[in-house]
This record gives structure tokens, C-alpha cells and sequence, in this order.
């Protein structure tokens, strides 16, 4: 199976139909954080400017999209401060966030707050686009438009943007991001992290084409854009993509990390580690995610781990 998690897109070269929906609702205020430090690049680093408004494609330039919301804000504000944390270049990445919520003007003052160095802008999804084209899944939070956002991003970013990265809000980058900008794409138009090497072309028999009637897939905008994009994927290391670290989709029990390397944690799943952390209730693994929470918090839910 292919996870978009994290996805290269090359604009110039495709042409993303339209699927289905997004994200996730907005509940209640939106969080405050702490500032973090300014990041800088290193000697080896050759400054490289963005602009939205200039004329060509720089490469130098590594591009993120992330999506925001008032629910899912603490786990992007922790995956953005982990990935500048470590990456060597971090002056020359550029983040672009979409939202969908009326709340767009108070997201971007909390991230131009929390990161007051960081290069990024704000785009508006709208969620119209979308409905009537959402599958239902085993998840609420699969079933909201902002989930669908990525299969959007060449209508939404400018055209000097030709690749990015995607990441989902739940997870932290500990590894150079530079390395996994780097990688080659062939001539495909999407690299994501590849297991159980599953064929998806597979899928395309007569059984397929009852999904109106009789539904077979439950995973929300994942397995349509599996389906589209089938044997056209880069494969990407796995260390890219450790994923499940937030159970299953029903009761988000506790998982270890998978055999191998680790770049990227990703808490996919029901349970996610900010909220287990509040309730005093963590994963293991969640101890990991807990540097890169900047949530102003009370010292009793801070000090969750001091006791293990």
C-alpha cells in the first residue's frame, strides 16, 4: 500500500482530478504556543529566496504544504517545529498551509507567532469543491474536506511551486528533510512510502464499479487517490513513512515502531499523542513526540513523562 503522507507532486507534469472531501472540524479556541527559537542555515548553505510572485521555479527551495485547523493545529505546529529543528538548510524552506475555516486570519497570526523567521503562506480551500463527493469512512475525521485538500494543491499553489512535499499533521520529522527533497522521481509524478507491496491495479475488476451501491473501501480520501494514481508511484524508503504509531481506526491501542530506520514518526490512526498526553494516558512512543509539543500547557500534563 502507498501512503500520501508524504507526497511529491511535479505540477507541470499532472493533472489531479477531482476525488472527494477534507479534513477535519473546528472545535472550540484555537491553541497558543510557545515561540520557537530562530533556525538558520548552515555554513554549507546557499540562501535561497521564494517568492510567489517571481518568474521561475528555484530548486534550492524545498516546499512543504501542511493543512490547519483549530483540532489538528497542536500536532502541525510540533510536525513544522521538527522538521526545521533538523533540517541543515532551514532558511530556505517554505511551508504552505490550507485551511478551509473563516478562523484563516487568527491560524496565520499563531503560526507567524510561533515561528517568526518561518517563510510560509496561507491558501483558502473551499470546501464546495468537494461536496457531495465524500465517501463516509470508519473515521469522522476522515470524512472532512481538508482531508481532500492535497489532491488540490496544483490548483492552489502558485506555478513557481512544481514540487512539494506533503506531510499530515501528525507526525514529527527526525531526520534532514533536504534528503528526502532529494530524491529522484523518475519520470513518476508522485513518490510516497511503499509496504505490503500491494498492486492496486488489482482493484479495477467488475466488483469495483459497484462502489455507489455497495461500498468496498472505508478510509476516506486514501484509497481513491491510491486507485488514481496506481503504478505511478516512486518508491520511497520506509523510514519516510513510520506509520500506524496512533492504533487502528477504532481504538488507537498502543504500537511499536516498525524494523528498520526512522526518518518520520507518524501517529496515523484514531489515537493521537497530544490528546493521550493530556489525558496522562501516553503510548510509548508518544514520549517522542512530546519535545516538539510548543502547547502552552499546564506543568502537570508536561511533566507526563518525568515519572517513567
Amino acid at each position: 500500500m502507498m501512503l500520501p503522507t508524504l507526497i511529491f507532486l511535479l505540477f507541470t507534469a499532472v493533472t489531479l482530478i477531482a476525488a472527494a472531501s477534507s479534513h477535519f472540524p473546528v472545535y472550540g479556541d484555537i491553541p497558543t504556543f510557545r515561540e520557537a527559537q530562530a533556525f538558520r542555515n548552515g555554513r554549507e548553505c546557499r540562501r535561497a529566496a521564494w517568492s510567489a510572485a517571481g518568474a521561475d521555479h528555484n530548486p534550492a527551495v524545498i516546499h512543504i504544504a501542511m493543512t490547519l485547523d483549530a483540532t489538528y493545529l497542536r500536532g502541525s505546529v510540533a510536525g513544522v517545529f521538527s522538521v526545521l529543528q533538523h533540517a541543515s538548510c532551514p532558511e530556505n524552506i517554505v511551508f504552505h498551509f490550507i485551511a478551509t475555516t473563516h478562523r484563516r486570519p487568527e491560524l496565520r497570526q499563531t503560526i507567524a507567532a510561533t515561528f517568526p523567521s518561518l517563510t510560509f503562506r496561507l491558501y483558502y480551500f473551499d470546501s464546495n469543491l468537494v461536496r457531495g463527493k465524500i465517501s463516509y469512512s470508519i473515521r469522522r475525521a476522515l470524512d472532512q474536506p481538508l482531508n481532500y485538500a492535497r489532491i488540490y494543491l496544483a490548483d492552489l499553489l502558485p506555478a513557481t511551486v512544481r514540487r512539494i512535499i506533503y506531510f499530515d499533521s501528525d507526525l514529527i520529522v527526525v531526520d534532514d528533510v533536504a534528503k528526502l527533497w532529494s530524491i529522484d522521481l523518475g519520470t513518476h509524478v508522485l513518490g510516497a512510502p511503499e509496504y505490503c507491496h500491494a498492486n492496486f491495479t488489482n482493484y479495477f475488476t467488475r466488483r469495483f464499479w459497484i462502489q455507489k451501491r455497495n461500498r468496498i473501501y472505508e478510509l476516506g480520501s486514501l484509497p481513491p487517490f491510491l486507485l488514481v494514481f496506481a503504478g505511478d508511484v516512486e518508491r520511497v524508503e520506509h523510514r519516510w513513512n513510520q506509520h500506524g504509531l496512533g492504533g487502528d481506526n477504532l481504538e488507537g491501542l498502543c504500537r511499536d515502531l516498525h524494523p528498520g530506520p526512522v526518518s518520520l514518526l507518524h501517529w496515523s490512526g484514531k489515537g493521537k499523542p497530544w490528546l493521550r498526553i493530556d489525558s496522562k494516558k501516553p503510548c510509548p512512543l508518544d514520549s517522542l513526540w512530546a519535545p516538539y509539543d510548543l502547547f502552552r500547557h499546564s506543568s502537570s500534563v508536561s511533566s507526563v513523562f518525568t515519572d517513567s
